[in-house]
């Protein structure tokens, strides 16, 4: 008899994805030496300079070494246009490609969870595992944690032109405020952000590093999953490839799929769970009919305002000389500080986008720099971008695989401005744009609109434009949809309706998209998860 295949073997809990939820789940699951514990992560190590440095995220968007490189389908409320939808394909997931903003949205997004048939959901339910994990550079306090994993550092570095945009802002109502993450983040401020001494911290730094000192847990990079293995209706293992051989390995308690809001539907749709009729048309197996996977997609859409200004200091011109490069530099190698350690938006404000609502609709995020769109070069003079997004979209899409080969990524479909509620949003929101740039606090630097430009006024003309500026803001959550009834893909608990042993634990559970940035929302999903998990597992 031949040897037995080391890569595998039973464990007890399977986590597939080492993304922003799948590491927290690592560390938590594994804590306990009497756990086995498997994580599967189909990208490679996150030991990749341009991971770390903050503005490194220029470079791992659109570098198959970091990314998916997904594209979603042509989008109707984008005048046809389809975008790129960057994934992280690493250690870290998307914690490690993304803005660093920490935001946990607001609390009436967790009672909305609660009011939608999700006991356990609410913001008072929330709150002590956002505390949990939070090292945050103020201390503890009732809305703060201190010593956690997960660090909550302010920027090291401001921009004049975005203290003029935050005084100019007081004018029309929006105040500065302390706190983004006090439950109401309206108002406006400087982003706190997930890093440390001007460092990106990921996932796999806070939670999975340490971690992975213990015997208990096993962590296999390029290990692509292709499918759950079932016996009836219980999820017993999955099979993945690695190195070109396809490896079976077997869960005791618990396979938890943390692959994403794209890729975790895939998943369960290669595993034949999902829409029966999709299934069968695509030649795969129905083991189990659950319609609603791969539905309710949502994500923010971001229409970015390009404002050319004068006599202010931004990235422009700093990076499109020589001497600003080296300088630049010269400044992050010194004391990890400058433009190399921002994040992509530094200044943000919450407001509304009708003064009836009763919590703010629109988040801005506003940067010193500008391109004519995302990926290209910036613009050779002094500029501003800002952006703003609708928090709360009505609309809704779907992504769903098309082909049963692994390789090929689901059909996305985002369904951006296809409600007629989100295209008065649109509108409403490019106005308001405009106007907090025609400011007093605004007037030396003579701001002129560049994107979408100043000849589209009328409604017609702006919702035209805001489909030609319109991008997403990498937020895609609510694919597995939690709930009580029927319908829903997981319940409170985050279990797979009707599949034993099987959970889904990361942004794809969202019932509703939250009110802001999603990153640490998935960090406290996967807290809460890691819970519910190990308190019956510790009673047994």
């Amino acid at each position: 008899m031949g040897k037995a295949n080391p890569l595998e073997g039973q464990y007890d809990y399977i986590i597939v994805g080492g993304g922003t939820a799948g590491c927290v789940l690592a560390n938590r699951l594994s804590a306990n030496p009497a756990n086995r514990v498997l994580l599967l992560e189909a990208g490679g190590s996150d030991n990749y300079l341009w991971v770390h440095i903050p503005v490194g995220y220029l470079y791992c968007i659109g570098n198959p070494r970091t990314d998916w490189m997904m594209k979603t389908a042509a989008e109707p409320g984008l005048n046809g246009r389809s975008l790129v939808y960057p994934r992280g394909k690493v250690l870290g997931g998307c914690s490690s490609v993304n803005g660093m903003i920490y935001m946990r949205g607001q609390s009436t997004d967790y009672d909305q969870w609660r009011q939608l048939g999700n006991p356990g959901w609410s913001w008072q339910d929330v709150l002590p595992y956002f505390l949990k994990s939070e090292d945050h550079h103020g201390g503890a306090s009732a809305l703060h944690g201190a010593g956690g994993e997960w660090k909550v550092a302010k920027q090291k570095l401001q921009w004049d032109i975005l203290r003029a945009v935050q005084e100019g802002a007081k004018e029309f109502g929006i105040l500065p405020r302390a706190d983004f993450n006090d439950g109401s983040n309206e108002g406006s401020g400087f982003f706190e952000v997930n890093q440390k001494n001007g460092v990106r911290w990921n996932t796999a730094k806070a939670f999975l590093r340490p971690a992975m000192k213990r015997a208990n847990l096993r962590v296999l990079t390029h290990a692509e999953t292709a499918r759950l293995t079932l016996e009836g209706r219980r999820a017993t293992g999955v099979e993945f490839y690695r190195g070109g051989q396809l490896h079976r390995v077997e869960a005791r308690r618990e396979v938890l799929l943390a692959a994403g809001a794209i890729n975790s539907p895939k998943l369960l749709e290669l595993s034949g769970i999902g829409n029966p009729e999709l299934l069968q048309r695509l030649g795969i197996s129905v083991c189990h009919a659950l319609p609603a996977v791969g539905e309710n997609l949502q994500d923010h859409l971001q229409l970015r305002t390009v404002f050319k200004v004068r006599g202010a200091k931004t990235l422009n011109t700093l990076a499109n000389s020589w001497t600003g490069k080296l300088r630049i530099a010269a400044q992050y190698a010194w004391n990890q500080s400058g433009p190399m350690s921002m994040a992509p938006s530094q200044f943000g404000m919450f407001t509304k986008s009708d003064p009836s609502l009763e919590m703010p609709d629109l988040e801005y995020h506003v940067q010193p720099l500008s391109t004519d769109k995302l990926g290209d070069p910036l613009h050779r003079f002094p500029a501003i971008t800002v952006s703003v997004c609708n928090l709360r979209p009505e609309s809704t899409g779907s992504s769903h695989v098309t082909t049963a080969d692994l390789a090929q990524q689901p059909e996305i479909r985002l369904g951006y401005l296809s409600a007629q509620a989100d295209k008065r949003v649109a509108v409403a929101s490019i106005r308001q744009a405009r106007q907090i740039m025609t400011a007093r606090a605004l007037a030396p630097y003579a701001p002129e609109e560049i994107l979408p430009g100043p000849a589209a006024q009328s409604d017609a003309e702006l919702l035209e434009q805001a489909g030609n500026i319109g991008t997403t803001i990498f937020h895609p959550v609510g694919t597995c949809r939690m709930g009580s009834d029927a319908a829903a893909v997981v319940d409170p608990q985050l279990r797979v309706n009707g599949i034993e042993g099987l959970r889904v634990v990361d942004a794809s559970i969202m019932p509703r998209i939250v009110s802001g940035n999603t990153a640490s929302p998935v960090v406290m999903i996967a807290e809460k998860a890691a819970d519910m998990i190990l308190r019956p597992a510790q009673a047994g």
